[in-house]
């Protein structure tokens, strides 16, 4: 029993120790988002929507 209160002890002053440890800063850099023009101009989806109306009627 002494043991395990011992490395429990050991445990918690190791964790302690490491908690406020120097590293340096993490920088995030910007997320760009870049936008994309479609020659379709939004017609792709109405138009596969309807082939499966189509589809499914016949």
């Amino acid at each position: 029993m002494k043991k395990i209160a011992l490395a429990t002890a050991f445990t918690l002053a190791a964790s302690t120790a490491f908690a406020g440890g120097l590293s340096d800063p993490i920088i995030e850099e910007p997320v760009i988002v870049e936008e994309t023009s479609s020659s379709a101009g939004g017609i792709l989806i109405p138009l596969l929507f309807l082939v499966l109306v189509a589809a499914a009627a016949s």
